[in-house]
């Protein structure tokens, strides 16, 4: 993997300041990347009886790990997971991938549901719809066609990046302007140049200098064409010297270069590292990978805000939904996408290449595997891609699988349409009408065309959810909780593609927000209409107001009514008596004629004068006002406890 080419030729420059901190020799091995020496030193330092402390039980699985002894790693990682609490996310990482590669996936699936509460969501939601992916048939045909470039050489060739109507990558091959460490065999880093011929092959490789020269590291170059400059990765130094911080460690940094000479340092920190810069020229982001304290796992994706070449922010994190406890890399962001490498366990080898569309509200969906069409068990990374003069898309990557020159080779490679499986992002806010408070602990699901769930999530305590399947034509989103209205909608090819574009605003009414108490009854909370006198007909303003009940039971569809009308004690009793159960049919009559449905009414009354309200009984003189108390239709709640508990 090219991270650990980077940092083991400026770890070698420091390795005699550091020695003395080291517990053994096999400490001294590890931290210096000769991986099969600390195996000897560690099995040595055992055989003789000295005790192993669980930070080198840790190394030993580590370098079991790196050199593809997965079953002995995931062995100790197992051991050391059971008995001690040092193990950190990125080492459970390891122990994972070393479980996935020795063909024990359930086992993997178990542990990740062990530490389920102590993983990021993000996290375990990017696994179950990966492994989910994965395993579908039709992830067989990807649909790339790929290459192997006439570029390569015996050394590590890697990173490439688009300048002009060539091609830039970074290369371990001997140089005279470069020293060659002898642990390593390789050479510094340096920028080479390629001809890129009609048919995307490159050619004609020659040494770039397009930037300042240095004795030290020059790798992952990106190029902007719109502004003529570089952004690159190289060695904090002093012109012939390297820097070292105050522990004896030389870090790389990120710098840039124009076409005319001007060099400056964008991200330098000699205590830390930067890999991989992308320079996104619509948002003025520089992406790049590093590994801070708040490192998910490994190395993660971050971004500094830039202005006219000038950074503008802190670095910013990409969150759990791209970073995890293994190693992301190279990111490249394409037709409002983001590519990036992860080593993270439910992948198919080492580094694969995932895509992660970026949405509107500046959050990521899912990072999807592109498949075993680009992706194998070993490493795949620097993935760039463009449109192609012939049609469709083309670019490059770089792959240590077998088969190629060196240890690291550059792919290239053509597909028709835009790399990844289709998905589909579901994501919004449900909220109350009423100054659109939040909404928590709401049910969220997508229901397939057969009425299969596909899955289901929950509001978070702002009113959000999040949800993202494969891509399917037609999908219904159904949201609900107990005591509020609930939201239906079913989709189509064309509405699911307006609804990917924009978070969606769900209003949900709560019941108690559309009843009220009176007369000692739970009814609901609709203004009063009055009948003509001595008729029941539904005018214009009634039909308003049963418009009302229409929409409150389409909300709460379980609701239960009775509709008692009344009243006054003016006219005959009998006739008073007789008009209100007229009444009660007609209102009952509208509501069944406009969607209402004839079990979400269990009883019509008309009571007539038998409950006036006040003293304007028969033979009482009252105002008109006093008279017209006594006129009222109630929808009486008969379900209410059902609807609330």
């Amino acid at each position: 993997m090219k991270l650990k080419l980077f940092i083991s030729f400026f770890i070698l420059t420091a390795t005699v300041s550091l020695a003395q901190e080291f517990a053994s020799k096999g400490d001294q091995y590890f931290y210096s990347y000769a991986y099969e020496d600390a195996i000897r030193e560690y099995h040595k330092q055992m055989a003789e009886g000295k005790l192993m402390s669980n930070h080198q039980l840790l190394n030993l699985a580590d370098s079991y790990f790196k050199t593809r002894q997965y079953d002995k790693a995931a062995k100790l990682y197992v051991d050391i997971n059971k008995n001690d609490t040092i193990m950190s996310n990125h080492r459970f990482n390891k122990m994972l991938q070393s479980l996935a590669k020795t063909s024990e996936k359930e086992r993997v699936k178990a542990f990740l549901r062990s530490k389920g509460d102590k993983l990021a969501n993000e996290l375990i939601e990017n696994a179950e719809f990966n492994y989910q992916l994965l395993e579908s048939p039709a992830e067989a045909a990807a649909g790339f066609f790929i290459f192997t470039v006439n570029a390569n050489s015996e050394h590590a060739d890697f990173s490439p990046s688009f300048y002009k109507d060539k091609v830039l990558f970074s290369s371990s091959r001997k140089s005279k302007a470069k020293k060659v460490y002898g642990p390593s065999g390789e050479s510094y880093l340096d920028i080479y140049v390629a001809d890129r011929d009609k048919s995307d092959n490159l050619n004609n490789v020659s040494l770039f200098k397009g930037i300042p020269n240095s004795p030290f590291h020059k790798s992952t170059p990106y190029y902007v064409a719109n502004a003529g400059s570089i952004y690159y990765v190289l060695s904090n130094s002093d012109g012939k010297n390297l820097v070292f911080d105050d522990k004896g460690k030389n870090a790389l940094a990120i710098g840039m270069a124009y076409d005319n000479g001007y060099f400056r340092f964008l991200l330098k920190d000699l205590s830390t590292s930067f890999y991989y810069p992308f320079y996104d020229e619509k948002s003025e982001r520089l992406y790049f990978s590093a590994n801070f304290e708040d490192s998910y796992g490994g190395t993660d994706i971050y971004y500094v805000v830039t202005n006219n070449g000038q950074v503008m922010s802190q670095p910013i994190n990409l969150g759990p939904r791209i970073n995890t406890p293994g190693n992301e890399i190279a990111p490249y962001v394409y037709d409002n996408s983001l590519y990036f490498s992860s080593d993270v366990f439910y992948g198919l080898g080492g580094m694969d290449v995932y895509r992660s569309n970026i949405l509107s509200d500046d959050t990521f969906s899912i990072p999807v595997n592109l498949g075993a069409g680009i992706n194998t068990k070993y490493d795949e990374f620097g993935f760039i891609i463009e449109e192609s003069e012939h049609g469709g898309l083309a670019g490059y990557f770089s792959s240590n699988r077998p088969g190629g020159k060196g240890g690291d080779d550059i792919y290239g490679f053509k597909v028709g349409e835009k790399p990844g499986p289709r998905t589909l992002v579901f994501r919004g806010k449900v909220v109350k009408p009423q100054y659109d408070v939040p909404i928590a602990d709401v049910d969220v699901s997508l229901v397939d065309a057969e009425g299969k769930v596909l899955t289901q999530s929950v509001t978070d305590k702002n009113g959000d959810y999040h949800m993202e399947i494969p891509y399917t034509d037609r999908v219904s989103l159904k949201i609900a909780k107990k005591a509020y209205a609930s939201f239906e909608e079913t989709y189509n090819p064309k509405s699911l593609a307006e609804i990917q574009k924009a978070p969606l605003l769900v209003r949900l009414e709560a019941i108690e927000d559309v009843l009220r108490e009176r007369e000692g009854k739970t009814v609901l909370d609709i203004n009063d209409f009055y009948f003509a006198s001595g008729r029941s007909e539904i005018t214009p303003e009634i039909g308003l107001a049963l418009d009302e009940v229409v929409k409150i039971v389409t909300m709460f569809p379980e609701i239960r009514l009775s509709i008692e009308t009344h009243t006054d004690s003016r006219g005959g009793r009998y006739s008073n008596k007789r008009i209100s159960e007229k009444r009660s049919e007609a209102i009952k009559k509208y509501l069944l004629e406009h969607g209402v449905a004839d079990s979400n009414i269990t009883k019509v009354v008309g009571y007539g004068e038998e409950k006036i309200l006040n003293n304007c009984t028969d033979g009482v003189y009252c105002l008109d006002f006093l008279h017209r108390q006594n006129l009222r239709t109630l929808f009486v709640v008969e379900n209410y406890e059902e609807l609330t508990q």
